[in-house]
Order: structure tokens, then sequence, then C-alpha cells
């Protein structure tokens, strides 16, 4: 029987004339079944659930998808592919069209064709991903606790950092830390990037030293069961000058105004405006060049994007990051991010480091 989540793939299915679908992506592999290793097929349909993997994973797949009946797949795909879809009997069979490179695609369709198996493949897009914007409890309390050891990575940063450090070397102690508290493999590199460095947005570490005075900005998130947390925090060794001060209350201001607008029900693009006009009226709209915000979850980046040209609309149980930021070649940059729950028609913030 289909639990709650492929149940609601498969309601979905019914909409699009679809009897099944094929997933592929490792991230939706593991939010339908539970699997986490990197090889593997999901089948779903309204008579299987069935999961495709070698031996290297095997006994993985009988301990996280006790759900699926398992299928040992060995040579290479075209020689197995065809008996795996015959299993479930479906004659139009979505797959993920991000996903599925050509050459897979082509070969697939070779062993269907070889074996007379009539089902079609029928490409679709973000058909699981959507179904994935809105998190449930269990899911919730894995951000928040990802959130909470990124908390502490930060404040590890603000007590350690000094003139003299590279960049190179604060990052790892970011990510040191981390690991230290709990995180499983981060969710992506660390991003340490001070003075003119932190006007590039996603800036690498390099071996530069900090100086004293200058705007350092961090971003990084831990992930516990396979879920990420994204924080960024703009620190400064020493004492701050005027224009660092300037330009961080704005940026807050502009953070808070997203924080207390965002409600149910409101486009993505009208969230990310409420942020993008204090910046604005404060004359620095053309500095502030990427989007409010993202989605978090299973990847550091996915559905809801709060955008100016987004057409997505915020709803209860989304997790989605707040990080307006304002960035001057030859100065720096300053950026305050956060991750944030929409629940009871209002945000909710699960990071919780002092800006």
């Amino acid at each position: 029987m289909p639990n709650n989540r492929s149940g609601k793939l498969l309601d979905k299915l019914d909409q699009s004339n679809l009897d099944g679908f094929l997933v592929s992506s490792p991230h939706n592999r593991k939010y339908f079944s539970g699997f986490s290793g990197s090889s593997g097929l999901l089948l779903i349909s309204r008579q299987a659930l069935i999961l495709s993997t070698d031996f290297r994973y095997w006994e993985q797949a009988q301990n996280e998808a006790p759900g699926y009946t398992l299928y040992r797949a060995s040579k290479g795909l075209k020689e197995w592919f065809a008996e795996f879809i015959g299993q479930a009997n479906v004659a139009r069979l979505g797959f993920e069209s991000t996903d599925i490179t050509v050459e897979c695609l082509n070969t697939m369709r070779k062993s269907l064709k070889k074996a007379g198996v009539a089902t079609r493949l029928v490409s679709t897009r973000n058909l699981c991903d959507k179904l994935r914007m809105a998190k449930d409890e269990t899911e919730i309390a894995m951000i928040k606790k990802a959130a909470s050891i990124s908390d502490l990575a930060a404040e590890h940063a603000r007590s350690i950092v000094r003139a003299g450090m590279s960049e190179i070397e604060l990052a790892w102690e970011v990510e040191k830390i981390m690991r230290q508290n709990g995180s499983e493999p981060v969710g992506f590199s660390v991003i340490c990037a001070s003075g003119p460095n932190s006007a590039l947005p996603h800036a690498k570490p390099t071996q530069r030293l900090i100086n004293s005075g200058e705007p350092i900005v961090l971003d990084f998130g831990a992930c516990s069961g396979g879920y990420t947390s994204d924080l960024t925090r703009t620190i400064c060794c020493g004492e701050p000058d005027s224009q660092f001060k300037k330009l961080y209350n704005i940026v807050l201001s502009a953070q808070q105004a997203a924080i207390e607008g965002i409600y149910t029900g409101i486009k993505a693009s009208a969230a990310d405006k409420l942020a993008r006009q204090v910046i604005e009226d404060a004359g620095y709209g053309d500095y502030f060049g990427h989007s409010l915000g993202h989605g978090i979850g299973l990847e550091v980046h996915e559905a809801p994007f709060l955008g100016p040209t987004s057409d997505d609309k915020l709803e209860e149980g989304m997790v989605f990051t707040i990080e307006p930021g304002i960035y001057l070649p030859g100065w720096g940059g300053i950026r305050i991010e956060d991750d944030a729950l929409l629940q009871n028609n209002k945000v909710t913030l699960l990071s919780m480091a002092t800006k």
C-alpha cells in the first residue's frame, strides 16, 4: 500500500493521466522511500512500490525502505530495466525530466522495446519537488535541529575571529564546530569572505588574511537526518566602521520587514518586495542582486523560490530562507540569512543565533 507521501504523488498522477512514476533523483528517492543510497530507482504505482538498487546498497535498502519491494539491479540499465518496469504493468510512466539524461532515457526506451514492454515513458517537470514544499512535523524537527547546530557555529565564529586569521582557517573552524556538534556532512561548502571579497555573494574562502574593522560574510549549513539548514551572518573583527553599521542596519531592517510581512498565501514575489523595497528606499536597490530566499529541506536550494519573478505562493508548513543583502564592489557586502517556518499565518524563525 502507498505511504502518505507516495499516495499524494499518485493523486497527482491521476490528474496527469499517468499510471505510475519513476523516481530517479536521490533527494526524491529519500523523500518517498527513506532510502539514502546513491544508486537506485523507485517505481511508484497503485499496484506496487518497488525500489531497484544493486548489491552495494541491498542491506541498506532493506533497512531504510521497508515499505518497498526490492529489485536487484545487475549489469547495465539496458539489461534489467524492462523487467523492473514490467512488474508494475503501467501504460504511461512519468519520469523526472530534470534528472534523467537523454542518454539514460534512450537506454530505457531501447530496453523496453527490446523486451516488448508497452510502457510509455512520459516527461514531467518538478512534480515531486512541488510535493516537498510543505514540510511535515518530522521534517521541520530535522531542519530545526540542523539550524540549532548552525547557531552554535555562528557563535563560535564570533568568539574566535581575529585579525590575521585567513578566510580558509575561519571557514574550517565553522565546519569543524558543526561536525563536532552532530552535523552530518555539511549541506554545502562554507562561504567565508572578508573585506572586498564579501561583495561576491558566493565567494569561496581564500588565503586572504582578515583585517580589523571589515565585513566578514559567513554562509553555512548543518545537516540532520538528511535535512539542511542555511544561515548567513556578517560579522566584524574589532570595531566596525560607520559604513558597516549603516549597511548592516538597512539589511537587518529589510529582513525584519519580510519576517513581519509574510503571511500564508502571499505570493513569493510579494514577499521578496517587502525586503527589496526597504533596500531600494535606502538607495541601494542596485546592490541587492539576488532573490530574497529559497526553500530548504533535503536540498539547500529547493522550492519555493522567493524572488521578483517567482510564481510560487507561500503556504503553511513551508520552510525557506530570508536573506537580503547589499554588496558594494571594492568595499564588501552585508547579508543576513535565517531559516523561517510559515505556520499559523506567520513566520517563525528556526535559526536563533544573535544577529
